[in-house]
């Protein structure tokens, strides 16, 4: 049965892309420590993989990539939040999927890694009709969409402790707002999660009204919305130690 490499360095992840065989599909797992669903998407990766039996050379090739501390790998598949899973055959992306449906992620796996054959797979010696069904659009339901997409924000603005929504990326600002609140929790040590609104117009079009605040950056903490930059910088000026109880400092001072 196959298993989850852990990747831990850009060399390591540079050599083990370089090594796959052109007809491997590689499946990324892009994770956070600090979003709970990631752990539930990685049980759910873990009993997937152990139904691809190893082979020679492999039909596919499971690792796992902490998100923030390889952020340039991040960048380079425009990972906006975790968990986020990639399917990458021959150095091309086929399909990414956001978030923790375990359906749409064996879906996707499954229908990817079927394509690494040459052509539909047999039953009996007689081959077996594996089309897709023809999908019909339906109109879609406005308040169902909306409250589906509210449900959405909700396990957003609580994926961590501390959480920004911002324009750009922290190493990568897109506005001058967000680049300032990036340095404010820089400084202070803060540990975050983060989500560049401008990957996905639903959720920076959403989170408008879901917040009622009209304007980005915005920082949400424990689940509730602080505000933007100025909400913040007045929250500092009237509690020097607002942020404090976020600090890695403060965690790193009490094992001392």
């Amino acid at each position: 049965m196959s298993t989850i490499k852990e990747i831990t360095s850009e060399d390591e992840w540079r050599a083990h892309v370089a090594a796959l065989h052109k007809d491997t599909l590689l499946i990324i797992s892009f994770h956070a420590p600090w979003a709970a669903p990631c752990a539930q998407m990685a049980t759910v990766l873990r009993t997937l993989a152990a139904e691809y039996p190893v082979a020679d050379p492999p039909a596919t090739s499971w690792v796992s990539i902490n998100a923030e501390d390889l952020s340039d790998v991040s960048e380079t598949y425009d990972v906006t939040a975790v968990p986020y899973l990639v399917l990458q055959r021959n150095d091309t992306v086929l399909e990414a999927v956001s978030g923790s449906s375990a359906v749409k992620v064996r879906t996707a796996i499954e229908t990817h890694a079927k394509k690494a054959g040459d052509g539909a797979a047999t039953t009996n010696g007689a081959a077996e009709n594996t089309a897709a069904p023809m999908e019909v659009d339906e109109p879609a339901d406005p308040a169902k969409a909306k409250e589906e997409l509210f449900k959405r924000l909700g396990e957003l603005v609580k994926a961590a402790p501390v959480m920004l929504f911002m324009k750009g990326t922290p190493s990568a600002p897109q506005c001058g707002f967000s680049r300032q609140l990036v340095g404010i929790l820089r400084d202070r040590s803060v540990k975050y999660g983060f989500f560049n609104i401008l990957a996905d117009d639903e959720v920076r079009q959403g989170l408008k009204e879901y917040a009622e605040w009209p304007t980005y950056p915005q920082l949400w903490m424990d689940g509730e919305l602080v505000g933007g930059l100025d909400i913040v910088k007045e929250e500092l000026e009237n509690d020097d130690n607002f942020l404090k109880s976020y600090s890695v400092a403060k965690d790193e001072a009490a094992a001392a």
